[in-house]
């Protein structure tokens, strides 16, 4: 399952007088340019994607999520730090996927990847990668027996499209306003990000299916690059750097559908920012 979308932006090509211009913006954490960012960060988070299990050393599990990319509001979309009377493209596909791999480890233990090596989906290219470590126990509550997971996880690489000067945007009557060349920019997002998060789950059905709920806290480092040129040959290289920490929650369900094979369905909040919803299908190789 493969896909992609998003990002955020905070800068709208303009006319420069320079050959290039590489100015650094830094915006607040309540700009709007800064909680764009923080949006666009949501669907890409490598949250657990199914309910914690105890996974035997060796054993294997691949599979893939799709996450629906929600539309920030009109208000997100117009910067009012680093560039004014502008607005960004900032949803260059409508759904987010990647595939998964986790591999058991003794004591408990279960790392995960995801790799996107280039791919393409509607207006955007993207190169992430993420890993995570999560160690999973049987901890007893109310009678029953839940399995608690905590995990630490990663994300980073980039997502190219053209956020600040979209083709429909374009211009070349006015040189006083935005985007005025004949080619789209290039811009580019880094959405880098660390989380610590931790669930409990339990089983229902006769243990087909596991609900599960949890928490944490993301620190977010993205990273935004203009790469606009205009019709003198100008080129806006403009970056846009944000630091901030969200707290998250989750509630889910997997269901066994087969011995060897699950799906997956979860509600994710971050409350400052965005809910979005996440579906995953899990296979057991050994």
């Amino acid at each position: 399952m493969t896909a992609v979308s998003y990002v955020p932006a905070a800068a709208l090509g303009i006319v420069l007088t320079a050959a290039i211009a590489a100015a650094q913006c830094r915006p607040p954490a309540n700009s709007h340019e800064a909680r764009l960012l923080a949006f666009y960060e949501a669907p890409i988070a490598f949250t657990m994607a199914a309910a914690p299990e105890r996974l035997a050393p060796g054993a294997v599990r691949i599979g893939g999520e799709a996450i629906p990319v929600p539309s920030p509001s009109p208000t997100l979309q117009h910067p009012s730090y680093c560039y004014a009377n502008t607005t960004n493209n900032t949803k260059l596909a409508t759904i987010f996927g990647r595939p998964r791999v986790a591999i058991g480890l003794p004591a408990g233990f279960v790392v995960e990847a995801s790799y996107l090596p280039n791919v393409t989906v509607a207006a955007a290219q993207a190169n992430l990668v993420s890993f995570a470590v999560a160690r999973t126990q049987s901890v007893p509550l109310g009678g029953k027996r839940l399995a608690l997971t905590l995990r630490v996880d990663e994300t980073a690489g980039e997502v190219r499209g053209a956020i600040t000067c979209p083709r429909s945007s374009l211009q070349t009557a006015d040189v006083n306003t935005p985007c005025y060349g004949s080619e789209p920019s290039r811009d580019t997002f880094h959405p880098n990000s660390y989380g610590l998060e931790g669930a409990l789950s339990a089983r229902l059905g006769g243990g087909r299916i596991a609900a599960y709920a949890g928490g944490g806290m993301r620190s977010l480092r993205p990273r935004f690059r203009a790469g606009f040129t205009d019709g003198f040959g100008n080129v806006d290289h403009t970056t846009v750097d944000v630091d901030l920490v969200r707290g998250a929650a989750f509630v889910g369900a997997t269901a066994r559908i087969r011995e060897e094979f699950a799906i997956s369905a979860q509600l994710y909040a971050v409350p400052a920012d965005v809910t979005t919803l996440r579906f995953g299908a899990l296979y057991a190789l050994r």
